[in-house]
């Protein structure tokens, strides 16, 4: 039987505004529920690296051992290893890879880690079978991902209500599911799972320099990045209705009582020794 292969388009893209934030991304933000079980020998796959942020930390963590980042766009590869170059760091390196369809052996790993991924892919249960098939018995795979309509913000702003019921109207239609985050638990028992252990965490944003940096970047994410694009010729919005959403989130932003919450559902699975 043939192996499955991506078929859902990634949201988001790589403009500037999207960076902004991947790159903000550690592992003490991003995979503190992982950070435990992790000990110095481990051999780690950071699934959909990105910027190499958060696998130049778990490579840091695991100074015995090594991380691969593999991530699907080729392109974002080079920003990835520049950033672990930078950090000095000569036990990681980085591939392109279909996490639907991994191009390692079965029991590669002892850990296998994806952080906003599974919202992405076209068959997120594939891509838990395939990353439990790479990890070694008795390892684990370690998935995070945000839940859009668990997002929730103050003051109330229709502008904010819009761009909420947009964005998972674009995502959708790229053949992702926005709202992963709540299910995490149960694609993971589809997948074969046995040993899974669920939480969740936040990211929060209040402060004038949070609120400053996480309104700008959807500002800009909603009128000039990939996302833009996807919204306006898949018939989902016009410029101007984007223009509209994007100086809602400024106008957001400028308020001094603003918070913002982004919930994240977690799942740390072991596999079967």
């Amino acid at each position: 039987m043939p192996k499955a292969q991506e078929t859902a388009v990634y949201t988001h893209g790589h403009h500037e505004s999207v960076l902004r934030s991947h790159t903000w991304r550690t592992a003490a933000n991003s995979a503190a529920y992982l950070i435990g079980s992790l000990k110095p020998h481990m051999k780690v796959l950071d699934v959909g690296c990105g910027p190499g942020t958060i696998t130049a930390d778990l490579a840091a963590l695991v100074p015995e051992g090594h991380v691969t980042g593999v991530d699907h766009a080729a392109g974002i590869l080079d920003r990835a290893r520049a950033t672990a170059a930078e950090r000095g760091l000569r036990n990681v390196d980085f591939a392109v890879a279909d996490v639907h369809a991994l191009d390692y052996p079965d029991d590669t790993f002892c850990v296998v880690h994806a952080h906003q991924v599974l919202q992405h892919v076209g068959d997120p249960v594939q891509a838990l079978r395939e990353m439990r098939r790479v990890t070694k018995p008795g390892g684990f795979v370690a998935v995070r991902d945000s839940d859009y309509a668990a997002m929730t913000w103050y003051p109330e702003s229709a502008g904010l209500d819009g761009w909420l019921d947009l964005y998972r109207r674009v995502a959708r239609a790229n053949g992702g599911e926005p709202d992963a985050g709540r299910r995490l638990k149960a694609w993971a028992l589809a997948a074969g799972f046995t040993d899974v252990t669920a939480t969740s965490a936040t990211w929060t944003f209040s402060t004038p320099e949070e609120r400053q940096w996480w309104s700008g970047l959807w500002a800009d994410r909603t009128v000039a990045s990939a996302y833009a694009e996807r919204a306006t010729g898949g018939g989902h919005a016009t410029p101007d209705e984007l223009a509209a959403v994007a100086e809602a989130w400024r106008e957001w932003g400028r308020r001094e009582d603003a918070w913002f919450a982004v919930l994240h559902g977690e799942v740390l699975c072991r596999k079967d020794a």
